[in-house]
């Protein structure tokens, strides 16, 4: 067997069995670890051009558009995210899972996004803010 082969095996069965610890599908929900997430700062291409694409990647939780007590129960874990700008009085919820927030039409200057991952009933796991600065564009838009 030649090595790149023989690397792409062991690179393979490394992965299978990282995500096979990952989550289980028989595991009670109250022994499940415990949901996390990382947020990136916005994509500089597309924030230069007045768009905002702020990557993130969730774990131990699937974002699925289901609610109430019931669901809380399932496993592996499901919720969503509530999504909160500039520390507005309002929020809005994320089902999508796209694993990308993105804002389009702010005003240029330095605006802040809370990301919080809840359950089902919207009761927080936890949660990042991000700070960001939208550039002028061209023409005043």
């Amino acid at each position: 067997m030649n090595a790149p082969f023989r690397c792409l095996l062991t690179a393979t069965a490394a992965l299978l069995a990282c995500t096979a610890q990952a989550q289980s599908k028989v595991v009670n929900v109250a022994d499940e670890p415990a949901p996390m997430l990382s947020v990136q700062p916005p994509l500089p291409a597309q924030l230069a051009q007045g768009v905002v694409f702020i990557p993130y990647r969730l774990e131990n939780l699937r974002i699925l558009p289901v609610g109430g007590t019931s669901a809380k129960e399932i496993s592996p874990r499901v919720g969503h995210l509530h999504l909160t700008l500039d520390d507005l009085p309002w929020q809005w919820a994320d089902y999508g899972g796209s694993d990308t927030i993105i804002l389009i039409g702010l005003s240029p200057g330095v605006h802040k996004l809370r990301i919080e991952v809840v359950n089902p009933e919207g009761q927080p796991y936890t949660a990042k803010s991000l700070a960001f600065a939208v550039p002028p564009q061209p023409g005043g838009h």
